[in-house]
């Protein structure tokens, strides 16, 4: 809906060509070997996240396990126990706080200023021993929720931004909530974040420099024609708390923390990791940690393909010399470029898999025997062909 007000009226554009001498082989060589020393940094990177990875992993579940055999489960009206102190609860209840307006438990005010934004576009060619690099500046004016500088523009006349807003966003946190007769720690509070937009139509406005339209408040006569730092707000938030409030319903969580006293607390596992667990709905603490095991499964996987990745990397710039050596010849280099990406992706999965395994050894030393087989997979059959093509 705020799309008419993006400001395309003001968009111009200018180019630049800069020319550089293409770089001869001792000053390719020179960044080759740079690439390389960043290359041996980034291995010893992917080490170290695919080794700790799986030690995570375990301490997570092993955690998650035996928060799941101790979590009491609390009905939502049954007062303080003294006697549930320092154990893992789990409850299910609306939130609720003391506030005067918007009864949630968090408030964000997001401002925007109407700004001069640049947008670069390069192109390279090469011409008569030279690298051309042609730019292309353009400018455009838009809603930003940043201050632009635009003393760092190409062009900065006839595109100068306010040097600050009038007004800063900001969000507000209730500084107590609570869930059924319990208070959440910060922790707790932090996890609440399903903001959502506070509609202001409504509203009524009698101050006649400001307008309201789309949700937004204009500091403008006419939102639809914005000049260069005028300000638009709007209020977002988060975890909606007392019966019949405006404008909505108060929202339903579900806690899994250590109980101390009225408060609930992060809980510490003898595996070292602390389970302070909130979700925005109603679950049953068996629900409550199958999605924190979900979690752990997905965020295991992705660092494994990060780590991964680091190691393709590194070995792929480690080994970039060899290119810069033949990448004078045209058919040459086609075929060392193409034989250094595989050689890069044999190596860095077998190594993955061999760091992983060394993970598993103290925990599962059967599964980290499996999984180093099969990164060693690859070079027994290479052994295995090496005697066939000699004997031919």
């Amino acid at each position: 809906m705020s799309a008419p007000f993006s400001g395309t009226e003001g968009r111009d554009q200018h180019s630049r060509i800069h020319s550089r001498p293409n770089p001869g082989f001792l000053e390719r060589l020179g960044e080759t070997m740079g690439g390389m020393m960043v290359g041996v940094a980034l291995f010893f990177v992917s080490f170290y996240v695919l080794f700790t990875n799986e030690g995570r992993a375990i301490r997570t579940a092993a955690s998650l396990d035996e928060g799941l055999s101790q979590v009491l489960t609390l009905h939502p009206d049954m007062y303080v126990d003294p006697q549930n102190d320092n154990r893992l609860v789990h409850l299910s209840a609306p939130t609720a706080h003391l506030s005067v307006a918007v009864q949630a438990v968090k408030l964000k005010r997001n401002v925007e200023m109407y700004q001069w934004v640049e947008y670069q576009d390069s192109r390279e060619h090469k011409e008569g021993g030279e690298t051309k690099t042609e730019t292309t500046y353009t400018y455009n004016t838009e809603w930003k929720s940043e201050v632009i500088n635009s003393r760092n523009f190409d062009q900065e006349i006839g595109h100068m931004n306010p040097s600050a807003m009038a007004v800063e966003s900001v969000t507000v946190v209730a500084p107590d909530v609570w869930v059924g007769y319990f208070f959440l720690s910060k922790g707790l509070i932090d996890q609440i974040n399903n903001y959502q937009t506070l509609r202001l139509g409504a509203l009524p406005v009698t101050d006649p420099f400001l307008t309201v339209h789309d949700d937004y408040f204009y500091h403008t006569a006419n939102p639809r024609r914005p000049e260069v730092g005028d300000v638009r707000v709007s209020f977002s938030y988060a975890g909606l708390s007392g019966e019949g409030s405006f404008p909505g319903p108060p929202q339903t969580v579900s806690v899994v923390a250590m109980q101390k006293e009225e408060r609930l607390k992060p809980f510490k596992t003898k595996s070292g990791d602390t389970l302070e667990i909130l979700y925005l709905e109603e679950l049953t603490a068996e629900e409550v940690f199958a999605k924190e095991h979900q979690l752990n499964d997905m965020k295991t996987w992705a660092l494994r393909a990060g780590g991964w990745f680091l190691m393709f990397l590194s070995i792929s710039l480690t080994t970039r010399i060899i290119y810069t050596l033949v990448d004078w010849v045209p058919v040459l280099r086609d075929l060392v470029s193409v034989g250094l990406k595989l050689f890069a992706l044999c190596v860095s999965c077998c190594l993955s898999l061999l760091t992983i395994a060394a993970g598993w050894l103290f925990y599962r030393p059967l599964l980290a025997g499996l999984i180093a087989a099969l990164a060693l997979v690859p070079i027994l059959i290479a052994r295995s062909r090496a005697p066939d093509k000699k004997h031919q």
